[in-house]
């Protein structure tokens, strides 16, 4: 008979164990939050050629509902499990957590841009890169935009999008605990909440002498964030790969390109006078319906096109790649901010060394170099490999 001794380990307590049996990473999730990141970064160079060719001048979304919907799977996984297991106190208390960590990161990404601004001086044409910015009000009275920025209510358009998901971070438990009640629950207020920004009933204050909103209402675009976050907690159930939905996405995706490509607009009134007509429905600000009508046609391609659980994105022919974007999508926050500053000290290396296109490439290339260095650095932090 065995009998156990002191040199037998004592077995680990179920919570240890829960918390060692982690559900695997979904390389979806990460692989296309790390190409977001690199087109975000595109998308932020002023005056980059490379922006021309970005995913949004082909149709009404952009890389902001992938980073937001992608945003809402990634917090369903690390909040949503919380919630079920520690219940609302808890999520509450990570929630605020979350949300005091994103607030010093747009005061510290203003406060270095802005300095980076003032540095850089004048554009070659004269331009000063503050004016560049809209903060020349910030720099000619500095002490009552110092409280906006501090209280949110001073939010110039560039520094907008990390405010928006703190609103909508701020949302997540009182959706979960409507899902409690109700799995319909959720939908239904997702609904009200976005019906309000299409008729700008709710909106927050960007500036305080004007009446301009922020850029993004966090009340339009909080559907597309948690429908990815009741999407990945299987509340809401993605439909299956069908001939017909999947035609019907191609037809949306290509009978889009006419009234969003620049080159169309600017040869045919007919459809540069129809886009115009179009501007409620893809309003950028509220979320408008043709926006996340042409994102999920595109989520849908892009989910089957990767094959069952991302499978595709792991064969070792395009891993390489793959591999280093999942890199950067585990660690999109770090990559967001940094890619903020970097993207305008490419514009102004690009203003001064011009817009040719080798320097755009070598601009454009250098800063996803710095982005995916940023990735495996922050990566190694978080590690603590010190620890071992």
């Amino acid at each position: 008979m065995l009998t156990k001794t002191h040199s037998d380990p004592a077995p680990a307590p179920a919570p240890v164990l829960a918390q060692r049996a982690k559900r695997p990473r979904d390389p979806r999730l990460d692989v296309f939050r790390g190409v977001g990141m690199l087109i975000i970064l595109v998308a932020h160079v002023p005056s980059d050629h490379w922006a021309l060719w970005i995913p949004a001048r082909f149709g009404f979304s952009d890389a902001t509902e992938m980073f937001v919907f992608l945003s809402g799977m990634a917090s369903a996984i690390a909040f949503g499990r919380l919630f079920d297991r520690e219940g609302t106190l808890m999520l509450t208390a990570r929630v605020v957590q979350r949300i005091w960590q994103i607030y010093w990161s747009h005061i510290c990404v203003f406060l270095v841009i802005a300095t980076l601004m003032s540095l850089a001086g004048n554009k070659p044409d004269g331009t000063s890169y503050i004016q560049s910015l809209n903060l020349v009000r910030f720099f000619d009275d500095p002490a009552p935009l110092l409280i906006g920025l501090l209280t949110l209510t001073y939010v110039p358009n560039y520094f907008d999008i990390l405010p928006m998901y703190m609103v909508i971070l701020a949302l997540m438990p009182v959706m979960l605990l409507a899902e409690r009640i109700h799995r319909l629950l959720p939908m239904v207020l997702m609904a009200l909440l976005w019906l309000t920004a299409q008729f700008s009933l709710v909106h927050f204050p960007a500036e305080p002498w004007t009446e301009r909103p922020w850029f993004f209402n966090p009340f339009g675009w909080q559907l597309i964030f948690f429908l990815g976050f009741f999407l990945m907690r299987g509340t809401f159930v993605a439909p299956p790969l069908n001939r017909w939905l999947m035609t019907l996405a191609f037809v949306i995706v290509v009978t889009t390109i006419p009234f969003a490509w620049y080159m169309i607009l600017n040869a045919s009134p007919f459809f540069r006078e129809a886009a115009h007509a179009l501007l409620p429905l893809t309003d950028k600000t509220a979320f408008g319906l043709l926006r996340l009508i042409h994102f999920l046609a595109l989520a849908y391609i892009a989910v089957h096109a990767v094959g069952v659980g991302g499978r595709r994105l792991l064969h070792p022919i395009v891993y390489p790649v793959t591999g280093v974007l999942m890199k950067v999508g585990q660690q999109s926050l770090a990559v967001f901010i940094i890619g903020m500053v970097v993207a305008q000290i490419i514009g102004i290396w690009l203003d001064h060394a011009g817009r040719t296109p080798l320097p755009t490439a070598i601009a454009n290339l250098a800063g996803f170099t710095v982005l995916i260095a940023t990735a495996y650095l922050v990566g190694w932090f978080k590690a603590a490999p010190w620890k071992t």
